[in-house]
Formats: C-alpha cells, structure tokens, sequence
C-alpha cells in the first residue's frame, strides 16, 4: 500500500467517523461511495469492508459520549441490534446473488430517498419556527 492510499483511508475514516458522531449516519453511507470512487473498489468489495469497519469500534468513543449526556433508548438498541444481525445475514446473502450493478442502484435510491426525506423535513422544521 503506497503513502498516498494510506492518506486517503485515514481521511474516509476520519471523516465517517466526524460525520457519524455529529449526525449519527450510518459510516457505510460515508464508507461505501468512498471506496468506490476514491479508490475503485466494486460495490460488493466496499460493502463488505465497510461491514468489517464497522464490526466492533462502530462508534464505541461516540456511544460513550452520547451515554455520558443520557441520550441513548437501551431498550429500542438493543432491539434494533439483535434485528440489525439477522437482516444483515439475510441482506448479505442476498446482495452476493444479485448482480452488483442493481446492488449499487438500489444502494444510490436508498440514499436519495433517504436524503430528500431529510432535506425537506429540515426545511419544513425551519418554516415552521419562524
């Protein structure tokens, strides 16, 4: 691995990192585009790296400081995290049969619905509060 990759990796990590902190995004959506555009990674090896990313420190330091301010439902974490781990076995074994092109459209859907949602409700809570 040359100086220059390192780098690179350092900042994609550095910057899900920042971003998952500060908003709590997922670092795949962060991750994935990442190495697929910086470094020509296909969708399905990127998925998977991010997976292995994320497997154990996903955000422990954060967590911590989100604990520190009681900011965390326990009980709707662990839910969602015992559910996270069947759906990602099921939607892994299913992204590796399905051809990557489609694995990487409905990727870019997902997160245009997910950043329109976003956009408009931000910018209906300004409206409403002026």
């Amino acid at each position: 691995m040359d100086t220059q990759t390192l780098l690179i990796l350092i900042a994609i990590g550095i910057l899900a990192g920042v971003l998952s902190g500060f908003v709590g995004v997922g670092g795949g959506i962060i991750i994935v585009p990442a190495l697929i555009y910086v470094l020509g990674m296909t969708q399905l090896q990127a998925q998977g790296t991010s997976l292995f990313i994320l497997l154990l420190p996903v955000g422990i330091l954060a967590v911590h400081n989100y604990y520190k301010s009681d900011q965390i439902n326990w009980k709707f974490g662990i839910i969602v995290s015992l559910a996270f781990v069947v759906g990602g076995y099921f939607g892994s074994k299913f992204a590796l049969k399905v051809n990557p092109s489609i694995v990487r459209i409905i990727f870019g859907v997902i997160m245009a619905i997910v950043s329109f949602k976003m956009i408009t409700s931000g910018i209906n809570t300004l409206a409403n509060d002026s």
